[in-house]
């Protein structure tokens, strides 16, 4: 089995619908906050908007023990640090909070916890920390390992989510977990021969309008590059399409989101044009049927290791970790948007001193705005939060397709 290294891990893709969002030529991308590593930094995952107006969020690192942190901060830019982690109660956060209907807010460690191979946890927004579950290393646990994706609430009130290892062939799991903690395992990738179901998922899952959840994995599937996966809430999982980097890219790191056309959506952090893209933007339907709409090509962007969102103007918006026309060659990423047809726009190029590398989704505001983070860059280095401020030209927008 083929493995790779040189991913790093965000995530997101849940629909989020804004109450209007229109875009016009000018868009106005401020830096709400500058992490300088006491207060945590690469924030690699998403933000959350609770019912209480004020957005949450996980670094990766920093924080009174440098194993990562939970934060709340407002529309204007107050940041308070909720929690520190200290290996005990898990470390190193990759994921996005979910806010589960009991008000409380929920997510996973990457490491750290009891057993050392990550944690789920629950966090009150005072910042009363709960571990649910610590996760186990040992061949002989099979209920995975290394947690990296967000958590979604089913429809019957369970949360559910993905581990990138471990498992009865110790690449990776979906699961099921209840609100107070027992966890079951529904299913193990690489069950099948050469890895043909999928390995190492890092992106959490979304549930679609038909009641089954829908993911990726970077790994495994017909040319192990990563594959796009249906599993039922009891665990009967279908491979969908398995990805080829020379026709319609690899590595899918990010999540999915269903659109309002009842498609899914989402991004491929490599590949394309017959291997010389540098990541794509897909289409494909609950049936499998997978259309490539964009292929990034540096100037545009490059690299998307986040999902995407939808807003009711009908497009959808994402974030490239690299590419766009500042810091060299590489770039210092972007943030876009795509008609359901394929139309892709940039309407912003990182420049190092407002951020560098968004890793992940946006997140759009009741206040109609987007709001999103960079894994480094900013005022110290370490990582930045932004508003992308978009101009409304009307109401609720109709479609551009």
């Amino acid at each position: 089995m083929k493995t790779r290294t040189s991913f790093q891990v965000l995530f997101t893709g849940i629909v989020f619908l804004v109450a209007a969002a229109a875009v016009s030529s000018a868009q106005t991308l401020r830096t709400l906050y500058s992490f300088s590593g006491s207060d945590g930094r690469d924030p690699v995952a998403g933000l959350k908007q609770a019912n209480d107006g004020n957005f949450y969020g996980t670094t990766y690192k920093g924080g009174a023990n440098s194993l990562g942190t939970v934060f709340k901060i407002t529309a204007n830019g107050t940041l308070t640090t909720l929690h520190s982690f200290n290996g005990s109660d898990g470390s190193y956060l990759y994921a996005s909070l979910v806010q589960g209907s009991d008000g409380n807010l929920y997510g996973t460690t990457g490491g750290g916890g009891a057993r050392g191979a990550g944690t789920v946890f629950k966090i009150t927004t005072e910042g009363t920390l709960t571990t649910l579950y610590s996760f186990c290393p040992l061949f002989i646990c099979t209920d995975g390992q290394s947690p990296f994706g967000w958590l979604v609430e089913g429809s019957d009130g369970n949360f559910y989510g993905t581990t990138n290892l471990g498992g009865t062939t110790a690449q990776g799991t979906v699961f099921k977990i209840t609100p107070q903690g027992t966890l079951t395992t529904l299913y193990s990738f690489c069950s099948l021969a050469n890895c043909a179901d999928g390995q190492s998922p890092v992106a959490g899952l979304v549930q679609g309008s038909d009641g089954n959840f829908y993911g990726t994995t970077i790994l495994g599937g017909t040319a192990d590059e990563g594959v796009v996966f249906k599993i039922t809430p009891s665990g009967a999982l279908t491979t969908l399409h398995s990805f080829d980097l020379y026709t319609d890219g690899g590595g899918p790191v990010g999540g999915l989101v269903q659109a309002n056309d009842g498609n899914f959506y989402g991004t491929t952090f490599y590949g394309g044009s017959g291997g010389s893209g540098e990541g794509t933007v897909f289409k494909i339907t609950a049936s499998g049927t997978l259309t490539t709409l964009h292929v990034f090509a540096w100037g545009d962007g490059a690299n998307p290791e986040a999902g995407l969102v939808q807003a009711l103007d009908g497009n959808l918006y994402g974030t490239t970790s690299q590419g766009g026309v500042h810091c060299g060659p590489t770039g210092c990423g972007t943030v876009f948007k795509i008609t359901l047809g394929g139309t892709l726009t940039t309407l912003h190029s990182f420049n190092g001193d407002d951020g560098q590398g968004p890793y992940a989704p946006l997140t759009p505001s009741v206040d109609r705005n987007f709001y999103g983070t960079t894994t480094a860059g900013g005022a110290n280095q370490d990582g930045s939060i932004f508003r992308l401020v978009i101009p409304r030209a009307c109401i609720l927008c109709p479609s551009a397709d």
